[in-house]
C-alpha cells in the first residue's frame, strides 16, 4: 500500500470495515481471559487443591497475555498484524485443547499460560493496527476494539457454565480450543490483509515527545505507566477473578457469579466506549484519572454487603466504572509516544496491566485461604487503586502544554 492510498484510506469505509473485524476477533480471542474463571470451581473440586492454586491458571493466563503482548506487538511493527494474529490463534486452541488433557494442577496453569499468549495477539496489536487507520475518531476506534474482551466476558461465561454442566470442564476446554481457531484464521486472512496506513508524526521530534509532554524521558513515562497499570489492574481482577467463586461460599452457586460476571462485562463495554469518547476531548491520562476514581469508589461496597441483590447491584456499577481503564493506557501511548513504536509500546504498556490481573487474581485467592473472608481481600484491592490514583495525579500535575504526536497534552 503506497503512502497516498493509506492516507486515503484514514477513517475509509474499510477502516470501519477492518475495525468491526477486529472487535471479532478480540471478542473470539478474549475467552482465554474469562474461562478459567467460570471453570474454577469445577477444576479445584477435580483436582482437590486450595483456592489459591485453583486461582493460578487465570494468573498464567494473564502472565501469557501480558508478555506475548509486547512479543505481538513488535511482530505487528515489523510484519503487520496478520502474522502475530495467525499464530496467537494457533497457540489459543493448541492451548484449550492441551488443558483438557491435563492431568495435574500445574499443567493446567502452564496450558493457560499458552492461552494467554495466543490470545494477547488479538488485544495490544490490534489496539495498536487500529490506532493507524483514525485520526479524529482514535480514541473511540482503540476503545471498541478493546471492547472485545468485555463483549466477550458478556456473552462467555453463561455459554461456558451451561458446557461446564453439560459436558464437563475438559470436553469443554477441547471444544473451545477448535471453534477458535475455525473461527479466527478465515477472518484474519480475508479482512486484515492490507498493511496499516503510512504513518505521518506531526510537529514534534520522535526522541522527545514524551519528554517535553511531561518532563520524564519516554522510557521513564513508560515504567511509570507500567507501575500504574499494575496498581489499577490488581483492584480491577478482584472482583472478575473471585465472583464466582465468591456467589458459590455464600451459598448462591456459581450460576449467580457467572450472571454477575457476564453483568459485569456487559456494562463494562458501554463505560471503554464512553471513555473513548471522552478521551477524544479530554486526552487518555485525565479520562485515566477519572475512571481511576470511580473504580475505588465502585469497589468499596464489596467490603460492607454480599447479600444476593447487592452483589448484582455492585458488580453492574463496577463494570460500569471500571471497563474504560486498560484501553485509555493504548490511547495515551499514542498521544505520547512515536506511532513507529506502537505496537511494542502498546504492548508493553498493556501487558502490565495484565500482570496486574494475574497479581489480583493470585494475591486474591490467597488471601482469602489466609483469611477465610474475602473482606480483606476487597480491603487490599482498595489499597492498591488509592496507588494507581496517587500516581496518575502525579503525572497530571507535571503536564503542560505541548502538540505531541498529532494529539493536544495540556496543563492543569
Amino acid at each position: 500500500m503506497n503512502a497516498d492510498h493509506g492516507t486515503a484510506m484514514i477513517g475509509s469505509p474499510y477502516a470501519w470495515l477492518r475495525l468491526t473485524i477486529s472487535l471479532l476477533l478480540s471478542t473470539i480471542a478474549g475467552i482465554g481471559m474469562w474461562s478459567a474463571v467460570v471453570a474454577l470451581p469445577a477444576v479445584q473440586a477435580d483436582f482437590g487443591i486450595d483456592r489459591a492454586t485453583a486461582s493460578l491458571p487465570f494468573a498464567f493466563a494473564f502472565s501469557g497475555y501480558a508478555f506475548g503482548g509486547a512479543l505481538m506487538g513488535r511482530l505487528a511493527d515489523r510484519l503487520g498484524v496478520v502474522t502475530p494474529l495467525t499464530i496467537g490463534a494457533v497457540m489459543l486452541g493448541l492451548g484449550y485443547v492441551s488443558s483438557s488433557f491435563s492431568v495435574a494442577p500445574w499443567q493446567y496453569a502452564i496450558a493457560y499460560g499458552l492461552i494467554g499468549i495466543g490470545s494477547s495477539a488479538a488485544s495490544a496489536p490490534l489496539m495498536a493496527d487500529i490506532s493507524h487507520w483514525f485520526i479524529r475518531q482514535r480514541g473511540i476506534a482503540v476503545a471498541i476494539v478493546s471492547c472485545g474482551s468485555y463483549v466477550a466476558g458478556t456473552i462467555w461465561p453463561p455459554a461456558i457454565e451451561y458446557a461446564l454442566t453439560s459436558v464437563g470442564w475438559r470436553q469443554t476446554h477441547a471444544l473451545i480450543g477448535v471453534l477458535s481457531m475455525v473461527m479466527m484464521l478465515p477472518l484474519i486472512f480475508l479482512a486484515l490483509r492490507p498493511r496499516a496506513p503510512a504513518i505521518h508524526v506531526d510537529a514534534v521530534d520522535v526522541s522527545d515527545g514524551a519528554q517535553r509532554a511531561l518532563g520524564l524521558s519516554p522510557n521513564a513515562l513508560q515504567a511509570t505507566l507500567m507501575i500504574a497499570g499494575v496498581c489499577c489492574c490488581v483492584t480491577m481482577a478482584t472482583p472478575q477473578v473471585q465472583i464466582v467463586a465468591y456467589c458459590g461460599d455464600l451459598g448462591y452457586g456459581p450460576g449467580r457469579g457467572a450472571e454477575m460476571l457476564s453483568l459485569m462485562m456487559g456494562l463494562g463495554v458501554v463505560s471503554r466506549l464512553i471513555a473513548g469518547s471522552v478521551a477524544d476531548r479530554l486526552g487518555g491520562l485525565t479520562t485515566l484519572a477519572i475512571l481511576s476514581t470511580l473504580q475505588a469508589i465502585a469497589t468499596f461496597p464489596y467490603i460492607l454487603f454480599d447479600d444476593l441483590g447487592m452483589l448484582y447491584v455492585m458488580s453492574g456499577i463496577f463494570g460500569l466504572f471500571h471497563g474504560g481503564l486498560i484501553p485509555m493506557y493504548a490511547v495515551i501511548v499514542r498521544e505520547y509516544f512515536s506511532p513507529h513504536e506502537a505496537g511494542a509500546r502498546v504492548g508493553i504498556v498493556i501487558g502490565a496491566t495484565l500482570l496486574g490481573m494475574a497479581l489480583g487474581g493470585w494475591m486474591s485467592g490467597a488471601i482469602f485461604d489466609l483469611t477465610g473472608s474475602y473482606r480483606a481481600t476487597f480491603i487490599n484491592a482498595v489499597i492498591w487503586n488509592l496507588f494507581n490514583l496517587i500516581i496518575l495525579l502525579w503525572l497530571l500535575s507535571r503536564r503542560r502544554r505541548t502538540r505531541v504526536f498529532g494529539a493536544e497534552a495540556f496543563s492543569g
